[in-house]
């Protein structure tokens, strides 16, 4: 076991270090984002997240609902942080060969509706699925 540990903690190193000098070059580009984005984070996203959480909380039918609501805004404040920046300026850094330009508005729009699509989706059946487990209980 510890042979394998040992052996991830070189492999995850390597990859480290090789994702280090992939981004050494655009650095000066990148330095906001990988600041600003823990930062938005922690003072921004998590709380709103948190207090819509909360009042939703009192809103929602039940359980069923707000866990599949409340994923959906952990994940939709996420989307949002890795995609604001990409909106606001779409062009801030040199071109990366690996990345190609395209329209990110329409790409999160479309993103957000398939994300709340499957949480109703997902809250419609997991609803259904717990009333069909309860009825073969009561029979």
């Amino acid at each position: 076991m510890r042979t394998i540990r040992i052996l991830l903690l070189a492999a995850g190193t390597a990859l480290a270090g090789y994702g280090g000098w992939l981004l050494w070059p655009q650095l000066p580009y990148a330095a906001g984002w990988l600041i600003a984005g823990p930062v938005l984070h922690d003072a921004l996203a998590a709380p709103l997240v948190g207090l819509a959480g909360l009042a939703l909380g009192r809103v929602l039918p039940d359980r069923v609902w707000r866990r599949w609501v409340a994923a959906g805004l952990a994940i939709t404040a996420t989307l949002l942080l890795i995609a604001v920046p990409l909106v606001w300026r779409p062009h801030p850094a040199p071109p990366n060969p690996g990345l190609q330009d395209r329209d990110y508005t329409t790409g999160l729009a479309i993103w957000l509706t398939a994300l709340w699509t499957g949480v109703l989706a997902g809250a419609v059946v997991s609803r259904w699925r717990e009333r069909r487990a309860a009825a073969r209980i009561d029979r």
